[in-house]
């Protein structure tokens, strides 16, 4: 399994996270629905300090190779300030998971999106 960490600062941007929040309720969130080897993808932002990006949990290392359905750098203006190679972003290996008890058994689309 393999973690990927990418972020932007969106202060020297083009757009902002309202308009990436309404990117992700028009498009992005449904078209990731089915990508496959896509164990999980977190999409995560700080208003404060004007900071967006996502978190990714593949199934291989091939899995996360592939092209996504992503407009998310179009739509900033620029690649991801995070990592040594920004249009990949950080990666990990994953060591271990576990899923702890929890109150909502359905993990898919929660969120400031969705409220």
């Amino acid at each position: 399994m393999l973690l990927r960490l990418v972020l932007w600062n969106l202060a020297d941007s083009k757009t902002t996270i309202e308009e990436l929040r309404r990117y992700l309720r028009d498009e992005s969130v449904d078209a990731f629905e089915d990508v496959p080897g896509l164990r999980f993808k977190a999409w995560i932002s700080d208003e404060v300090s004007e900071r967006w990006g996502a978190v990714y949990l593949w199934e291989s290392r091939e899995d996360a190779e592939q092209e996504l359905p992503s407009r998310a750098r179009e739509l900033i203006g620029k690649e991801p300030d995070i990592g040594e190679e920004p249009d990949i972003g950080e990666e990990f290996d994953v060591e271990a998971t576990i899923e702890g008890r929890f109150a909502i058994e359905e993990l898919s689309r929660r969120g400031l999106v969705f409220e």
